[in-house]
């Protein structure tokens, strides 16, 4: 089992980045995929993440109407649209799987946004 991420970067607030997530070793597609955050002094917290089966998608409320998540199913990818990034942002971003109650992680991305 691998997650590749990638995508993170510098922005000004007001930006968009757009992280990636590339899911491998999987045999069945009965689980799901997303992004957690973890800002420095903080808990990690799930941001956004997106069933395999049915595509029911969740969002945290402080990411509501400006992550957007999608997956590619043929290429077992799943990309967070990040638009209108604020400073409050900034974290080191993880791909995450869980399938029956176990979970996988990616290595993080930093997400910086300047203000």
């Amino acid at each position: 089992v691998q997650l590749q991420a990638s995508g993170g970067g510098l922005v000004q607030a007001g930006g968009s980045l757009r992280l990636s997530c590339a899911a491998s070793g999987f045999t069945s597609d009965d689980y799901a995929i997303g992004w957690f955050r973890q800002a420095p002094g903080k808990e990690r917290e799930g941001v956004s993440c997106i069933s395999r089966e049915d595509d029911m998608t969740y969002y945290a409320d402080s990411v509501k109407g400006r992550f957007t998540i999608s997956s590619d199913n043929t290429k077992n990818t799943v990309y967070l649209q990040m638009n209108s990034l604020k400073p409050e942002d900034t974290a080191v971003y993880y791909c995450n799987v869980e399938k029956w109650y176990v979970n996988y992680w990616g290595k993080g991305t930093q997400v910086t946004v300047s203000s």
